[in-house]
């Protein structure tokens, strides 16, 4: 029994759900996204409320109805409210600045570093050194996030590079002298 997919999904007032023979769309103001629904998952509209259930009792139909609920839950809570990840970076000369929608890094590297943003992903700078990500698809915010924070990771003596906002880096004692 599934405690995260038998609890229903709220629907606020802004969002609009369509639900297709194997696909979910959901419509609101930040805007659009559609899930492909697995096999042995259906979903029914009651009211303001989704309802995920499964067909039947087999091992992929118990392993999916979770996800299923929780997916399309990011799904209607993405385009009402949506979703941001904040980025910090560290270190003397790193700074972000936008050039249109793309965002370009300086990260001690020899050459900037521009990263263009996929559909439906935004880039807002609150300070040089403070980079938003934000769009309505959770997945997709996250990944961008992390690929940008990969371009350079904070090192463990310094804590200099790009870090999440909350993040904390186990710092490491250098070398001493005897």
């Amino acid at each position: 029994m599934s405690r995260v997919g038998n609890s229903p999904v709220e629907v606020p007032s802004g969002a609009t759900v369509m639900i297709g023979e194997d696909t979910v769309k959901v419509k609101g103001p930040k805007g659009e996204l559609e899930f492909k629904m697995p096999g042995h998952i259906s979903v029914q509209k009651d009211g303001s409320r989704l309802i995920v259930s499964r067909d039947d009792d087999s091992r992929k139909a118990r392993s999916l109805h979770g996800l299923s609920r929780t997916l399309i839950s990011n799904m209607v809570k993405g385009v009402t409210e949506g979703y941001e990840k904040v980025l910090e970076i560290q270190g003397v000369g790193y700074r972000a600045t936008l050039k249109g929608s793309d965002l370009e890094l300086h990260l001690g590297f020899s050459h900037p570093v521009l990263v263009s943003p996929p559909p439906g992903i935004e880039f807002k700078i609150q300070s040089p050194t403070r980079v938003v990500v934000s769009g309505c698809d959770k997945q997709k915010v996250g990944q961008i996030a992390a690929d940008i924070r990969k371009m350079r990771k904070p090192e463990p003596y310094k804590g200099k590079g790009i870090r999440y906002r909350d993040e904390h880096i186990r710092r490491k004692v250098g070398k001493t002298i005897k």
